[in-house]
């Protein structure tokens, strides 16, 4: 009497098959539903993170614009002022709506509005007394003063802003990836269901006059199987366990190192420059309060020293810029590459004033990096560039994208240097000229491979000694 209850037991299983099929397809809209929310989530957090740049920048540029007002009494320097002072109401404003559900942020966004009102009152009276003509403008309105106190609360507070949503987006993202692996084991799970479904329909069909035999074999399949999946169920229970602890130990290690790290750093910059500032400073003492008991000879020794104890602690500043930049987290935006190569043209041409210098920045060039981290690198590399022309009455430096090597590249008509050494540029303290010729830590190019590396690039050069130099490098 089993073989007529088996046969019937096809259709009775059908519409059970198709519950569980809806009940899967129920799972796996509802994981994407929650996917989707929570992908609304993290890009919510990004627009928090960008409008407090727009609000915090459209600040800065306010100030630029009153300083350069101040210096120089030409109204065409009020203009970022006049477009911060109309676009940051509604700025701020968006900001106020983008963190309506969250009560922190709204109390920060009304902190942040009375700085905001403090600072351009402030803006506003050095430029009314700007404009009255009157010849002596006061210290602080040029330096600072209070306004600068102001300026430093109005960016503590974006900071603080900034930092609450990187706390909200590693969260949200969390829970995106948790949603993403719900939603694909069931979509999985459903799709090899109904395959299985299909099969067994199948094969029930094509074998139904063996019914009997073949539900005892697949009865005993089904059981060494079972067997078979506890078994490795067990063993991949017993691997997890295993690699949490490998994760767990190691991860307690790479904590240890870093905080030794942290503390190797610390006694770099204190231990280290006490007694720095101890030989430099009786060395100075001498020089002044004995230069009379002391010849030549003695008095060019003391400068040495001096000079020996000031290359030191330029050594250990580039030292510990190396080891930050090795510890930074990688934070990617887009940013104009061209802007920032043309501020810092700015700065050293301003830094090199008696120079015949001149810069060549190829515009509207954009980037994807971390832009912080891309500027130390950017500004090491176009120092390099400057310095090793200095002995060049013509100095040209060049800054571009180079399509054929689909890389960012510096250019300059200096020193150069032989390639037979080029593979000792990118190491620490290795300095392929004298120092009396181009003084330097032999840290810059150590510091610029660091910061291409961390965004998974590369960098190379090539040169001809007196021929100048040019050194590519990329960011993926």
């Amino acid at each position: 009497m089993k073989l007529p209850v088996r046969r019937n037991l096809f259709p009775v299983l059908l519409p059970i098959a198709a519950i569980i099929v809806f009940l899967n397809a129920w799972w796996a809209f509802q994981s994407v539903g929650t996917l989707a929310t929570n992908a609304y989530w993290v890009a919510h957090s990004w627009q928090v993170v960008h409008q407090v740049e727009r609000v915090l920048g459209s600040a800065v540029n306010a100030e630029t614009g009153e300083r350069g007002f101040l210096l120089s009494g030409m109204d065409s320097y009020l203009e970022p002022y006049t477009i911060a002072r109309q676009e940051l109401p509604m700025e701020l404003n968006r900001l106020q709506s983008l963190t309506s559900d969250n009560p922190s942020q709204q109390d920060s966004i009304r902190e942040l509005r009375a700085a905001l009102d403090r600072r351009l009152t402030v803006l506003e009276t050095a430029i009314g007394v700007r404009r009255r003509g009157e010849p002596n403008l006061p210290l602080p309105l040029l330096i600072g003063g209070p306004g600068k106190v102001e300026m430093d609360r109005i960016r503590a507070i974006c900071d603080s802003m900034e930092t609450e949503e990187d706390r909200l987006l590693a969260i949200r993202t969390a829970s995106t990836n948790a949603s993403t692996r719900r939603a694909r084991v069931a979509v999985v799970f459903a799709s090899t269901l109904d395959f299985l479904l299909i099969l067994f329909g199948l094969w029930q069909f094509v074998s139904e006059r063996h019914l009997r035999v073949a539900a005892e074999t697949a009865g005993e399949e089904l059981l060494l199987a079972q067997k078979e999946t506890e078994a490795r169920a067990a063993e991949v229970r017993a691997l997890n366990e295993t690699l949490e602890d490998r994760v767990r130990v190691r991860t307690a290690e790479l904590e240890r190192i870093n905080r030794e790290l942290e503390a190797f750093s610390y006694s770099v910059s204190h231990d280290l420059r006490a007694p720095l500032r101890t030989i430099d400073g009786f060395s100075l003492a001498l020089q002044e309060d004995f230069a009379a008991n002391i010849d030549d000879a003695g008095r060019d020794y003391i400068q040495r020293v001096r000079g020996g104890v000031q290359r030191m602690g330029q050594l250990i500043d580039a030292l510990l810029q190396l080891s930050r930049i090795t510890r930074t987290e990688i934070v990617r935006e887009n940013f104009s590459m061209s802007g920032l190569a043309e501020s810092i043209a700015s700065d050293l041409q301003e830094q090199n004033r008696g120079r015949d210098l001149s810069f060549h920045i190829e515009q509207e060039l954009d980037a994807y990096a971390d832009p912080r981290l891309t500027r130390i690198a950017l500004e090491n590399l176009m120092s390099n560039a400057v310095k090793f022309s200095s002995k060049v009455a013509d100095a040209h430096i060049h800054f571009g994208w180079d399509s054929q090597q689909s890389a960012w590249y510096v250019r300059d008509n200096g020193a150069g240097f032989d390639m037979a050494y080029a593979d000792k540029l990118f190491g620490a303290f290795n300095r392929l000229h004298g120092d009396k010729d181009f003084r330097g830590s032999g840290i810059g190019l150590a510091t610029v491979a660091r910061v291409v590396h961390g965004h998974h690039g590369r960098i190379w050069a090539h040169s001809a000694v007196n021929q100048g130099a040019t050194f590519w490098f990329a960011l993926e």
